[in-house]
């Protein structure tokens, strides 16, 4: 790929990503209990080998181009598929990029399957956007901890077959006092709700009443486990930006059609100046998004030192995602009111693009990242930011 182009084998692979989606997906998620994890649906992603791209040949981790274009090819035609891919690939990263064999491939085949399914479980009601304050507590048992405490806004919850908990072993130590730890679904002491969210995402609260947690299941180091959160974001956030850049490319493509097909005021409704400057408006924000995604995951690819991946991947998310909430809004506004109907596309994806706003790290918080990442990079590096975002 070059920087401005993508290869005719990844245009076939999107095509055919999007065929897929299009004859198998969409049917499975109208059929789905909105707000619920939709089995059938990942089922049929994991039969169709879409699940298994996210780890790669090496079975540990997906390229960032590929996770992009996956993501911004099933976006644009059906965005419950893309957030339930999204969700295995967040729940999952961490034990494929920090746990140990024995942990990675006890979940692995499933996850790829589509019938194991993964949750990343970070944020709770008082440690969002400050991911460093989580208070759910691993208190010392024996050779283990015992998880007290609760959790929410955590995706695939509480159906979830294996979370990535995040918990403090440390008091008082912020950011350097937190362990990762893999959570089997089914523990005793854990339990949990749906919550019913604007966008009908997969999100709930857990309930943690001394989960038992033995050294086996803890990623990486005790006390490291803000590493493993930040890199997993790092990962998955230029391909948040792709989300929003499919998006953005349904409600540009939706207004276009509408637009120069729609007779108003004597013409067609495109021919009005202040139409097609909008047009114009919105189709460039949607390629500036689209190449900053894409220079993010080529960075990622290219092996680029963490300062310049984690900055990158901040201006990717934080434009792409900004980007779809003008896109996906000016186009409700050329089509007036037909678009607020319910279950009208853009009906859908006015409530969809609002969330990538938030999770994964807010669009303030990802300001704070590239803004600190200039001044370290003029003054030299300082300890953790402790800033991490809710997680969709």
């Amino acid at each position: 790929m070059t920087a401005f182009a993508l290869t005719d084998e990844q245009l076939a692979y999107l095509r055919a990503v999007r065929e897929v989606a299009v004859q198998e997906l969409i049917p499975l998620a109208e059929r789905g209990a909105e707000g619920k994890v939709n089995r059938p649906l990942l089922e049929a992603m994991g039969k169709h080998g879409l699940l298994g791209r996210l780890f790669g040949s090496s079975g540990r981790s997906a390229a960032a181009m590929e996770l992009c274009l996956l993501r911004e090819a099933l976006s644009t035609v059906c965005t419950e598929a893309e957030t339930a891919l999204a969700l295995q690939a967040l729940g999952s990263y961490p034990f494929m990029l920090f746990g140990t064999e024995g942990q990675a491939g006890r979940y692995r085949d499933g996850v790829a399957a589509g019938t194991v399914v993964a949750s990343f479980a970070l944020s709770e009601a008082e440690a969002g956007s400050d991911a460093a304050a989580l208070q759910l507590r691993a208190e010392p048992d024996s050779d283990g901890w015992r998880l007290t405490g609760e959790k929410s806004w955590i995706s695939n919850a509480p159906e979830a077959d294996v979370y990535t908990v995040f918990a403090r072993t440390t008091a008082g130590a912020r950011a350097r006092g937190i362990t990762a730890f893999v959570v089997a679904g089914d523990a005793p002491g854990l339990s949990g709700e749906h919550l019913d969210m604007l966008a009908p995402h997969a999100i709930g609260r857990l309930v943690f009443d001394g989960v038992r947690v033995e050294r086996a299941d803890v990623l990486g180091e005790v006390d490291a486990g803000f590493k493993v959160a930040m890199r997993t974001l790092d990962v998955l956030r230029p391909s948040v930006g792709a989300f929003a850049v499919g998006m953005a490319q349904a409600a540009l493509d939706a207004a276009i059609t509408h637009t120069t097909g729609r007779q108003a005021f004597g013409g067609v409704l495109s021919d009005q100046q202040a139409v097609s400057h909008l047009l114009a408006e919105m189709a460039t924000r949607v390629e500036a998004s689209r190449l900053l995604v894409y220079a993010a995951a080529s960075a990622y690819d290219g092996g680029a030192a963490a300062p310049e991946l984690t900055r990158k991947a901040a201006m990717a998310k934080l434009f792409a995602t900004e980007s779809a909430q003008f896109v996906v809004d000016a186009a409700v506004q050329l089509h007036g009111a037909r678009a607020l109907q319910r279950g009208h596309l853009l009906e859908r994806l006015y409530r969809d693009v609002r969330a990538p706003r938030i999770y994964e790290g807010a669009s303030e918080v990802q300001r704070t990242i590239i803004g600190r990442s200039l001044v370290q990079a003029a003054n030299g590096p300082a300890g953790p930011s402790g800033q991490g975002g809710p997680e969709a």
